[in-house]
């Protein structure tokens, strides 16, 4: 296997192919092969960017159709059939079912563009700097972005350059299990005296992805709302790792029955692993002035068109959310079963999560990636995340087959058993 080109002339900033050290060559759904013929299943998933799996048929044979008649490829933000088709599909299949009213903005094709222009809208609309998050939040690595994310890595890398314009706020269950962290943010919302400036927006995520699968409870989301609703405060839902249908609904706050004011998806949102975002806002949110925020590549057809296939493929009933909730729960019996068996070797640990966005916490960094480097050894992609990557993570595609999701499963409890032995 010949990776000398790419160790010599990659940038140290790399981080996946140093966990999996391998060069892969073809994909199909959870399945990787690398350029030696050797398959691995797929725990991964692109960090939740191929939540149709890798290669999706459907999927991809919208795409070669459409290149195939020399469609629109890049418009900036023109109006094409692929950008209409895609708008009506999302009003038709996602929102109004829902009952979700919302304007879309289209801004470069990464999450942390749709973040960055989420908290610059909401400063826009409400004539406040400040953004309120939470501990363990990540957003993104752009400077808005890591203005509102937790974890210290990413913000050092500014090279000293202070991130401004975010508070954070404890996340539900950051001061134990029975701590309402809420309590604290009212209370400063109150209080003259608190030194909070009173926040355009809070920006939160319904299951933190990157900060160890962490779960905000359905009552601590709906007391969220309350508290936006009742200071005047936007509530930014970021769906972009947790939405798609990874939690087992097409959004993840649907679980709360709660209406975000604005909401951010990227992704998995193209359904093929295409670079694609967008921002929902409700209408009279709409303050751009034209231009304001814009990027050269805000008008990919290739990803409208991807994205409205998967769409109508998935989302058009209910029988794929069914299939995700099912698959769900077997991740989350298999997970909470191997909690126990590496709390018996004396190693406290504990599953959590909600669909398919799932994670073991072995509280212990070293622990996990012994765990995830034998797992890949014996052919099982899997991450960690936590403050300390001391969360064992399950992003397996959505559309795994029962055969392979069991194959991981057992893959990663024999990988466990080894290393804990």
């Amino acid at each position: 296997m010949q990776t000398q080109t790419l160790e010599r002339m990659e940038s140290e900033v790399r981080t996946y192919s140093r966990s999996f050290p391998v060069v892969f060559n073809k994909a199909l759904n959870a399945r990787l092969t690398d350029e030696d013929g050797r398959e691995y299943i797929d725990f991964l998933a692109g960090a939740g960017t191929l939540n149709y799996g890798h290669n999706n048929p459907h999927i991809k044979q919208a795409m070669v159709d459409y290149l195939a008649s020399d469609g629109i490829i890049h418009g900036l933000d023109f109006w094409t059939v692929a950008k209409r088709d895609y708008l009506e599909t999302l009003e038709e299949v996602i929102l109004k079912p829902r009952g979700l009213d919302y304007k879309i903005h289209l801004p470069g094709p990464t999450g942390t563009n749709a973040v960055e222009a989420a908290i610059r809208l909401a400063r826009v609309a409400k004539g406040r700097h400040n953004i309120v998050s939470f501990t363990n939040g990540f957003h993104g690595v752009t400077m808005g972005a890591l203005a509102v994310t937790g974890n210290s890595k990413f913000r050092e890398a500014t090279g000293g350059v202070p991130t401004l314009g975010g508070t954070f706020m404890p996340f539900d269950g950051y001061m134990g299990e029975h701590a309402d962290t809420l309590d604290y943010f009212e209370k400063l919302l109150g209080d003259k005296s608190g030194g909070l400036d009173t926040p355009a927006a809070v920006i939160v995520e319904t299951v933190q992805g990157e900060g160890g699968i962490n779960v905000s409870s359905i009552e601590w989301l709906q007391r969220l709302e309350k508290i936006c609703r009742a200071h005047d405060i936007l509530l930014i839902v970021d769906d972009i790792q947790a939405g798609c249908g990874r939690t087992g609904k097409f959004f993840s706050f649907e679980h709360a029955g709660i209406t975000p004011d604005i909401v951010t998806n990227s992704k998995s949102l193209s359904g093929l692993g295409l670079p694609f975002a967008h921002v929902l806002m409700r209408p009279e949110l709409d303050k751009w002035k034209p231009g304001q925020y814009n990027g050269t590549f805000r008008g990919f057809n290739l990803a409208f068109v991807t994205a409205t296939a998967a769409m109508r493929k998935y989302w058009s009933d209910d029988i794929f959310e069914r299939d995700v909730q099912r698959k769900g729960r077997i991740v989350e019996e298999r997970f909470q079963k191997l909690a126990r068996l590496i709390s018996e070797k004396g190693n406290p640990a504990s599953e959590r999560g909600r669909g398919l966005m799932r994670g073991i916490d072995v509280g212990s960094g070293e622990l996990a990636d012994r765990i995830t480097g034998r797992a890949f050894e014996n052919g099982l992609v899997i991450e960690t995340s936590g403050q300390a990557g001391e969360v064992v993570k399950c992003l397996c595609p959505l559309t795994i087959t029962d055969e392979d999701l069991l194959e991981g499963l057992d893959i990663l409890e024999r990988s466990i058993v080894e290393v804990l032995n």
